[in-house]
């Protein structure tokens, strides 16, 4: 798949990533790569991410999902395909 192919991915981000900033870096770092999406915390203790956009940009910003921020402690990241939303932008939920 080249880096111009748009891709949709859904994420599941567990450790400590409650109550670090990771949804803000992840809103900033999103933007900055042009990705459109959002982020969420749930219920769980999770950060749950829905990214869309240039294949090279979503996978970057999932390589940063993997560390996140500092004070970030990710223990596991699951990474699903999903269905594109047509998103442009990126916020949080």
């Amino acid at each position: 798949m080249s880096g111009g192919d748009r891709v949709a991915r859904r994420a599941v981000v567990r450790g400590r990533v409650q109550g670090v900033f990771f949804r803000q870096a992840t809103v900033d770092r999103a933007r900055r790569l042009g990705v459109g999406g959002w982020v969420r915390n749930t219920a769980q203790g999770t950060v749950e991410i829905h990214a869309e956009g240039e294949a090279d940009a979503v996978d970057a910003l999932l390589r940063f999902a993997r560390s996140g921020p500092r004070g970030a402690e990710v223990e596991r990241v699951e990474v699903d395909d999903a269905q594109p939303e047509g998103l442009q932008d990126f916020d949080v939920r």
